[in-house]
């Protein structure tokens, strides 16, 4: 990635941003001091395991964060304006039209009462103020746009009628409706089989280089990321740990728990030996019980005395490949 993309404006600038929900345990941050860039026209990457902040991220630029959590500190810079000082009207003005989400369960973001042509029309109708027929006229337009088949009859049915593919192709359907400026993937490929992901992965990809629209994709699976993604955060505990351009961090990476994710990964010379594969040891944290300075030093192979005093700040500037790590050289 080009530094002098970075010296622009950003599309989406996060800094500082700090999520907490209060716990009978405590008090946990969902996401600690994250900052994260992103330019117009390219694919943010976000990695890590279940659990590590990923989904809360995402969230919390649209102003859903789940109850009891809240955006304790930091600011959400949307072109330059912070969505955390918006009024509920200008927020509602941004979610769905220059701003859209596609969630991990799809089977559970489409209403089963409603037909699939009730719920796109309705997203045409109230943010593009489209009357109903043409809005019926845009949602077979759309269907077939993300490879639906025979979209006049897909209208008429209703979510338990579709599989998990075509549910997952409507809600992208709906996602681009307004043809939005960022759009927002989370796990997107969730509970789905292999070749099916792949179909929605380069759907994605084809819809962002028809429209040059900007994506955050947030997933698990290192590989959808590498696939994907121009750009790439690697996230635990809530917290940055790695960031740079997707070659360099995937091909070089600078973290521990990076190199844990990636060793983790099936190799095709594995294929039909039976050697075990290298899982990361032990399990990822308790959020209330984090360990003072880096919150992997329990599972990592590195760990020195010093690690209790890391300040988690990345050592490089955004858009260089920076870790957290202190004792990565």
């Amino acid at each position: 990635m080009k530094h002098e993309v970075f010296s622009e404006t950003p599309l989406l600038e996060i800094q500082d941003l700090t999520v907490g929900f209060a716990d009978r345990r405590g008090f946990l941050m969902a996401a600690n001091r994250v900052n994260l860039r992103l330019p117009k026209n390219y694919t943010l990457g976000v990695v890590g395991e279940s659990g590590c902040g990923k989904s809360v991220t995402l969230r919390s630029l649209l102003g859903l964060v789940p109850y009891p959590g809240e955006v304790i500190a930091g600011s959400i810079l949307w072109m330059g304006q912070d969505i955390q000082k918006m009024s509920k009207k200008e927020l509602e003005r941004i979610r769905g039209k220059e701003i859209s989400m596609i969630f991990q369960d799809p089977t559970s973001c489409l209403n089963p009462v409603f037909s699939i042509g009730d719920q796109i029309t309705e997203m045409l109708r109230v943010k593009l103020k489209m009357q109903r027929h043409k809005a019926f006229d845009r949602a077979i337009e759309l269907l077939a746009h993300v490879g639906i088949s025979s979209p006049e009859r897909r209208l008429t049915e209703y979510p338990h009628q579709l599989s998990g593919g075509m549910r997952q192709r409507v809600m992208i359907a709906i996602a681009i409706a307004s043809q939005p400026k960022l759009l927002l993937a989370d796990e997107p490929t969730t509970a789905l089989d292999v070749t099916i992901q792949d179909q929605i992965l380069n759907l994605l990809a084809n819809i962002r280089e028809e429209t040059g629209m900007s994506m955050i994709l947030v997933s698990h699976d290192v590989g959808v990321v590498a696939q994907n993604a121009d750009y790439v955060a690697v996230m635990y505990a809530g917290q940055i740990m790695e960031r740079g351009n997707a070659q360099d961090v995937l091909h070089n990476p600078r973290h521990p728990y990076t190199r844990g994710l990636l060793n983790a990964i099936p190799k095709i010379e594995q294929v039909g030996q039976s050697g075990p594969l290298e899982p990361i040891p032990g399990q990822p944290p308790n959020l209330t019980e984090l360990p003072p300075g880096c919150p992997f030093q329990p599972r990592c192979p590195y760990v020195k005395d010093d690690c209790t005093k890391v300040s988690m700040e990345l050592d490089r500037p955004e858009p260089e490949h920076g870790t957290a790590c202190c004792f990565v050289e």
